[in-house]
């Protein structure tokens, strides 16, 4: 067992992967408690789990093998990827969610998450584009890990995207344009409004309105420059 993880706790809610690991989704567990949470997750009746979930304390806990497909993002897509699970691993956050008293993470939480998210990113050479949250692969059915999450903590040390600068005005002319390009970027845009209130839930979530304003996509703008400059990686 690695040093960062610290139970072992097996579930039958795996299959074989289809494709190899190129993004890791973050998820909370949205229910009252963790012993909750990690019942239903080896319940072979649930048909859910993850690879990993980390409690507020810090404690690690392994479910499945990262070289197995858990089944944690449902129906999602992400970048032309609609088998996100064969694709990526899957991390749940211990939080009771919007649904049961949503909270701040606590930072023993985020100090677990870390090295593990950065062991998992370097084991399978994952972009910082592809370092996600739920709601950004399912924006129709998931708002989790939600806006209190700490996505510039992990900026930081390298293992997410930083909010960009805004350097320059956003060019899209009409929403048609925006949602052509929020497509460009990786969300599923079938439900726009869902699509653009997942993308400020991620990057401006001070204000979750799913308005096409100029701050978003002037925001949307800069991350796909940053993209096309190879500053994604």
């Amino acid at each position: 067992m690695s040093d960062l993880i610290h139970h072992e706790a097996p579930s039958p809610n795996w299959d074989e992967r289809q494709l190899p690991v190129s993004m890791v989704v973050l998820h909370y567990t949205g229910m009252p408690d963790a012993a909750g949470a990690l019942e239903r997750m080896c319940d072979a009746a649930a048909k859910v789990s993850a690879h990993y979930m980390i409690d507020e304390d810090g404690t690690v806990t392994r479910m499945v093998l990262e070289g197995k497909r858990a089944w944690h993002a449902g129906r999602s897509y992400w970048r032309g990827t609609t088998d996100v699970n064969s694709a990526s691993v899957g991390i749940e956050l211990v939080n009771p969610g919007h649904e049961w008293g949503y909270r701040p993470f606590p930072e023993a939480q985020m100090e677990s998450l870390i090295p593990l998210l950065a062991e998992i990113i370097k084991r399978h050479d994952i972009p910082r584009a592809n370092i996600v949250g739920h709601s950004d692969v399912a924006p129709a059915r998931k708002d989790d890990p939600g806006e209190l999450f700490e996505w510039d903590l992990l900026a930081r040390y390298r293992l997410a995207l930083p909010r960009p600068e805004l350097r320059i005005p956003s060019p899209y002319v009409n929403d048609s344009a925006f949602y052509l390009a929020l497509e460009r970027f990786g969300y599923d845009i079938a439900d726009g409004l869902a699509a653009v209130r997942a993308f400020q839930r991620r990057w401006r979530p001070e204000t979750i309105d799913g308005a096409i304003d100029g701050e978003t996509s002037a925001i949307l703008f800069a991350l796909l420059l940053d993209r096309d400059h190879g500053k994604t990686r």
